[in-house]
């Protein structure tokens, strides 16, 4: 069997993700302006989730850049935004910021190896770039999945978030890339484990936080590069979970939001097993990103029965975790399915991703005893 190489699409994902991030950091520091001038920057959805500049422009590049380097004409891509925010009559405003955002970050594109317009997309154009990414991927064909800002409150919040892409090929996961533009490069700046990471703010420009971290699935490795501003690095470390598979020892990760997530069952879960760290509670992605770089052994999600998980959510962290020696399943110890489409159709229970085989083995087996007692 020959193993295809995917060597255009790895590269071009991972310096879109870098000009994606750089879009966002842009942003963040606009949003923590006084109100006054940040109102047009954030809108609610309909379902009172809220969305940015940063959302909209992110998707406006990635699916640009995407159709110039592999052609428009058979790109899937699948993806969090539609045009509706930005078509009603009180969202001229953030249009305009979407519009400046988007060109002032392709005008850079060449910094990061990447194609960039003759001239400044229109309107028209950007809405275009943001519609054509209304595929629903399926078990047939090759999609791209992108989660254009994962996590936007803790982005809207100054706090960890993070851009998104993976390849699906035939339902298969083949590469993901996580841009992470909150977490520190280096592990000397957390004082205390990963926490001192999760709520550090971003500096615009500077070198000491921010990354991007990427993985093509049957490698058996990740990598991780700094963001510099403006730039794009061509160095990369690689990336290990971590050797721990002592429950009573390991730092769990958990979601902030509640309406999506059963804190309380989680906890009775990492008590039964004896952990004893406090749960670290981080927006986005960025707990699969804590666990592929070693910095959190467990990320557990067991969501209230009417929440469906969205591929975009995980897709790309699921690859990157694994391929750095991680483990991520279902609670029934079952293979996350990115075949069925916008949704993980037939996960049991809950999502479990974890640095290794024995403590993943731990987790199912104290899931099991659990369940019976709980309420969900």
């Amino acid at each position: 069997m020959v193993v295809e190489s995917l060597d255009t699409e790895m590269d071009t994902a991972v310096r879109v993700v870098h000009l994606a991030s750089s879009l966002c950091v842009k942003v963040q520091e606009k949003l923590r302006l006084p109100s006054s001038t940040n109102g047009a920057h954030v809108k609610s959805k309909d379902d009172d989730s809220p969305v940015t500049v940063a959302d909209f422009g992110v998707q406006a590049i990635v699916s640009w850049v995407l159709a110039e380097v592999f052609g428009a004409q058979n790109l899937s891509i699948v993806a969090e935004e539609d045009t509706d925010a930005l078509s009603k009559a009180d969202s001229l405003g953030l249009l305009g910021a979407v519009s400046n955002a988007v060109n002032e970050a392709l005008s850079e594109a060449p910094k990061y190896g990447l194609p960039k317009p003759d001239k400044p997309l229109g309107l028209d154009e950007i809405l275009k770039a943001i519609s054509r990414c209304n595929s629903v991927g399926g078990p047939k064909g090759r999609h791209w999945v992108l989660d254009p800002v994962d996590g936007t409150l803790g982005f809207v919040r100054g706090d960890q978030y993070a851009v998104a892409l993976a390849l699906i090929e035939n339902g298969k996961v083949l590469l993901g890339v996580l841009g992470c533009p909150n977490y520190p490069v280096k592990k000397e700046c957390l004082s205390n484990g990963c926490n001192q990471a999760m709520t550090t703010k971003s500096v615009a420009g500077s070198v000491s936080k921010g990354c991007v971290m990427y993985a093509k699935r049957g490698s058996g490795q990740a990598w991780m590069q700094p963001l510099i501003a403006g730039g794009f690095s061509e160095s990369a470390t690689s990336l290990k979970v971590s050797s721990v598979d002592d429950p009573v020892l390991a730092t769990v990760c958990e979601p902030v939001e509640r309406a999506n997530s059963n804190h309380l069952f989680t906890a009775g879960l990492a008590n039964s097993m004896g952990v004893r760290k406090q749960p670290l509670r981080v927006y986005s992605m960025v707990k699969y990103a804590a666990i592929a770089r070693g910095d959190a052994e467990v990320f557990m999600k067991f969501a209230q029965s009417s929440y469906k998980e969205k591929i975009w959510d995980h897709a790309a962290g699921v690859v990157i975790v694994e391929e750095a020696g991680g483990v991520v399943t279902d609670a029934g110890g079952r293979n996350l399915d990115f075949s069925k489409g916008v949704y993980l159709e037939g996960l049991d229970r809950g999502i479990i991703a974890c640095s290794g085989q024995v403590l993943h083995e731990k987790i199912i087996g104290a899931v099991y005893a659990s369940w019976e007692s709980s309420s969900l």
